[in-house]
């Protein structure tokens, strides 16, 4: 199942038939890959665009029109866009970067005893050596960083498991890497947690992770369940195998993976470490249940998908180790782990959720709204699709184990991916609405496929998400004290313990919210204008002295100085009017570079502070010349550069080529959003045609009043 495999080739090169892989998409955007090993296969499944897209390969579309405007250049970018389209509506993606998934994917399938396919084992291992660090040979928390003893020690750990023979050159580069940082048992609390479930670390080495915390009252300002949800569904099954104390039965692996990691003991936490030399068994046994109740419940409500990758293996591993490898749970979660595999140009990654679905179709749907491109008789049959999807995206009922798994409210929500993985989230139930509205509302040629009830839905879940200050969180209202994070036991992420407001997801809700109440002024108008005062009121507050807004999601101020500036734009703030739009408008320009573009770097979330990039990005560039159109910024020359540069990038067939990273979260982890390369240059360059015509005519009206 996991036999050693001998790789000579260069891991530059595939190592499979890349013209074999095929991406199924179906059940309401679930997308999965599948390697066809016969040519009557390949002949009766033939690949399309979206798979020679995202494998590397060249789609030969032909050359177009040079443009000469912006919004020819958008219109390309379109043209070419819907290339990717798949057949239900949306846009897939990989949704991949951080360089802690995968392991967790190896080893946990491992240690449950659930293989991969020769195919993927091959290209998993191939993607590992390509993200090795090109002068040491090491991996960092994400595919940007610097080498950590984190990141090193969990992919050399992946590779063997996978079969790579440890006196290979990759091997013997990442070996000596992380004995410079320290060794294996340098490594932060989550990897020593996933090398003791492999039996390569001793348990006792561990931050305790005691399930009997489920056991406290719930009115306890430090019970789990107030902790973020991320945290929350990873810390469930974690305890669950904390509590049993769970490992892999020792083989010759295990045996040699143990010299690289001596076993010491390293325990942080004092108070629980102590607990654990006097822990209560049948207590203890109490925990052990309720923890794994949690899984079940977790399980059912998302259907195997769970919240993310890392509690998915954990979950997975405890399902295994209670109900074995012919249970039903076991069944579906072998299915539903293809569903965060993502197969690129560089092999085989794990995602960080099951896609970015939803996230990417708002955006799109909106930009073409937007800048007149969806009137286009040529766009229409797209449109209809990501109508279509969207429709069937919305969640309509609240989870199947509601209160009894501390879950929010969902009925009316979107997610960022699924309807089955079926969380909440804010910003995307904003941009989910927005779209719909978009589509159904602006345009002529659509059907109501989503009911005024059914939006009405979605204002009555946002509604139930504003925190005191204002803001709105990412999943949920906040739970917790701040004092949370002294509890923080990931040591490589920060603020994780509760939620955070954003201004991100506060200004989707608030836009949202304006849209809605244009259309609809009747529902919940005194709720809705309220929540609007008090979200503004925090977004005037979380402005840093400079101008900008600190972004958690995206990299970093360029993308949250967007979304705030949207907000204010829509109750009357702007350059002209308002001296915080003026000040984040100046803060934007004083960033500008000498191309026209802008450049920041994913430091700037970890510092909190501007941190420029080696390059200018065209992403970036959109979100900062967006900002500028949303506060009415008077200046065409800031916005005519950075339209220049968008465009100069632009490549015959109407692409964008790949440029840095996009997202963030947690402060230090970087993550793909690939699909941004195609919806924000789409976006911005079609607004600024419009809005720099508008500004022309102005000041041919004011020349003309003056003479």
């Amino acid at each position: 199942m996991y036999n050693p495999v001998k790789i000579t080739q260069d891991p530059s090169q595939p190592f499979t038939d890349y013209s074999r892989w095929r991406l199924l998409v179906n059940d309401g955007g679930r997308h999965t890959w599948h390697y066809l090993k016969t040519d009557e296969e390949c002949q009766a499944w033939p690949q399309n665009s979206v798979d020679k897209f995202w494998l590397g390969m060249d789609l030969e579309l032909p050359d177009l029109p040079s443009p000469k405007t912006p919004l020819e250049a958008a219109r390309n970018g379109y043209t070419f866009y819907k290339h990717l389209q798949s057949h239900d509506g949306h846009w897939a993606g990989e949704y991949g970067g951080p360089m802690f998934l995968l392991p967790g994917f190896v080893i946990g399938s491992y240690v449950s005893g659930m293989s991969f396919t020769e195919q993927e084992r091959l290209e998993m291992i191939r993607y590992v050596m390509n993200r090795a660090h090109p002068d040491d040979g090491g991996w960092g928390i994400h595919v940007e960083g610097i080498s950590t003893v984190f990141g090193t020690g969990l992919n050399y750990t992946a590779l063997r498991v996978l079969g790579v023979d440890a006196e290979h050159p990759v091997m013997i580069k990442a070996r000596a890497t992380l004995h410079k940082l320290g060794g294996a048992c340098a490594i932060p609390a989550w990897g020593k947690f996933w090398l003791s479930l492999l039996n390569v670390y001793e348990w006792e080495g561990n931050n305790p992770v005691p399930p009997e915390l489920w056991l406290l009252p719930d009115w306890l300002p430090f019970h789990p369940h107030r902790w973020w949800i991320h945290t929350r569904t990873v810390y469930v099954p974690m305890s669950y195998l904390y509590g049993i104390k769970f490992k892999m039965e020792e083989n010759d692996l295990i045996l040699a993976l143990r010299q690289a990691c001596p076993i010491l003991f390293d325990a942080l936490n004092v108070v629980l470490t102590n607990y654990e030399h006097c822990t209560i068994p049948p207590l203890r046994n109490a925990g052990v249940e309720r923890a794994y109740e949690l899984i079940v419940l977790e399980d059912e409500n998302t259907g195997y998908q769970t919240l993310g990758p890392v509690s998915k293996m954990f979950n997975l591993i405890a399902r295994a180790h209670r109900e074995g490898p012919e249970s039903e749970a076991y069944k579906q979660h072998e299915i539903k782990r293809h569903d965060f595999m993502w197969i690129g140009k560089d092999g085989m990654m794990a995602c960080g959720t099951n896609g970015s679905q939803l996230w990417d179709v708002g955006f799109i749907t909106q930009a073409l709204v937007e800048t007149g491109l969806a009137y286009e008789e040529e766009n229409k049959e797209s449109l209809l699709k990501a109508l279509e999807w969207l429709d069937e995206a919305q969640i309509r009922q609240d989870p199947k184990h509601y209160h009894t798994s501390y879950r929010h409210t969902t009925k009316g929500a979107w997610g960022f991916s699924t309807k089955e993985q079926g969380y909440t989230v804010s910003d995307c139930t904003g941009e989910g609405l927005k779209a719909a509205m978009y589509l159904q509302n602006h345009l002529d040629f659509t059907p109501k496929l989503i009911s005024k009830q059914r939006m009405c839905d979605a204002i009555d879940v946002m509604l139930t998400l504003q925190n005191p200050n204002g803001g709105f969180a990412s999943y949920e209202p906040i739970r917790g004290p701040k004092w949370l994070e002294w509890l923080n036991p990931a040591e490589v992420f920060g603020d994780i313990m509760t939620e955070y407001c954003y201004p991100e997801c506060t200004t989707s809700v608030i836009t949202s919210l304006s849209i809605f109440r244009k259309h609809y002024p009747e529902y919940r108008k005194a709720d809705i204008d309220k929540t609007i005062r008090h979200a503004i009121k925090y977004l005037h507050e979380a402005q840093y002295p400079h101008g900008g807004w600190l972004g958690s999601w995206g990299i970093c101020f360029t993308y949250a100085t967007q979304f705030a500036l949207e907000s204010l734009s829509l109750v009357g703030e702007t350059y002209e009017t308002s001296e915080r739009s003026r000040r984040a408008c100046e803060f934007l320009i004083g960033k500008q570079r000498e191309d026209g573009g802008w450049g920041e770097s994913y430091l700037s979330c970890e510092r909190m502070e501007w941190v420029e990039h080696a390059e200018s990005q065209s992403v970036q560039t959109c979100w900062a010349v967006m900002s500028l159109m949303y506060a009415n910024y008077p200046h065409p020359e800031p916005i005519e550069r950075g339209v220049k540069l968008v465009m100069s990038r632009q490549r015959p067939d109407g692409s964008w080529p790949q440029e840095a990273i996009e997202g963030v979260f947690n402060k230090t982890c970087a993550i793909a959003y690939p699909n941004f390369k195609f919806s924000f240059p789409i976006w911005m360059l079609g607004k600024a045609d419009k809005y720099l015509a508008d500004l022309k005519s102005r000041s041919k009206e004011r020349l003309t009043k003056q003479h």
